[in-house]
């Protein structure tokens, strides 16, 4: 089949006929709303394979927000909506690229605790040029791996203090800090995980100083994610 400009057409992949087949057989029921629960816990399975809310909805074709509101209990569910949501297989995920929001914010939180980019980025064996893009707001999208090696990090340090036994620590700890108070960057503790990793947040508040439970030791390193790759 050619297009009116001369050039072939591109054949539709799988997982794109077997939505659009499902919306089609959804909108013959006539039935405008569709029962919530299994859409909800079909994007609980795909949350569970990795799936960001913005990956789950770049391969269904709806938005963002509807995936985090229908996740949440928040959102009627149309047929259409619903049928393309529950047509999405965990692979059709596996090349999708996420919003770099909420990893943007979770690498500034632990600024505010003295974590600097290169300290994050050998713990998460990635390279700390790609860190530093992102924490400056220079990359719009990034890995879901990429994505995950930094939220495991975050979700062992957010609380907790860089090292500062040797005057290099104390150094790079210091800098670290003095980034966060003039960037403005929010700590950890005052972020909202749910709303984290939904394009668009923003957190209600600026910079507050802050000196978390503890200090991280070398013991403390979460286990290095292989190759998380470049954003």
């Amino acid at each position: 089949m050619t297009t009116p400009t001369g050039r072939k057409a591109r054949s539709p992949g799988p997982a794109a006929s077997g939505r659009r087949r499902a919306v089609l057989i959804a909108a013959a029921t006539g039935q405008p709303w569709a029962d919530p629960q299994p859409v909800r816990d079909h994007v609980t399975r795909l949350r569970e394979h990795g799936g960001s809310y913005t990956a789950i909805a770049a391969a269904a074709g709806v938005a963002a927000m509807t995936v985090h509101a229908i996740a949440h209990g928040q959102a009627r569910i149309t047929t259409a909506t619903a049928a393309a949501l529950l047509a999405v297989h965990p692979s059709d995920l596996r090349h999708a690229r996420v919003d770099a929001g909420g990893t943007r914010l979770r690498l500034r939180a632990l600024h505010v605790m003295g974590h600097n980019c290169a300290r994050i980025a050998r713990a998460a064996d990635i390279s700390d040029p790609t860190l530093q893009k992102i924490t400056r707001g220079q990359a719009a999208t990034i890995t879901p791996r990429l994505r995950d090696a930094v939220t495991a990090i975050y979700d062992v340090w957010w609380d907790k203090r860089a090292p500062e036994r040797t005057r290099a620590e104390r150094a790079a700890a210091a800098a670290a800090r003095r980034r966060a108070r003039d960037g403005n960057w929010c700590a950890a503790a005052a972020l909202d995980d749910d709303q984290l990793d939904i394009p668009g947040y923003q957190p209600a508040w600026g910079w507050l100083p802050a000196t978390g439970t503890g200090t991280v030791t070398d013991l403390q390193l979460p286990t290095p994610h292989a190759q998380a790759g470049t954003a």
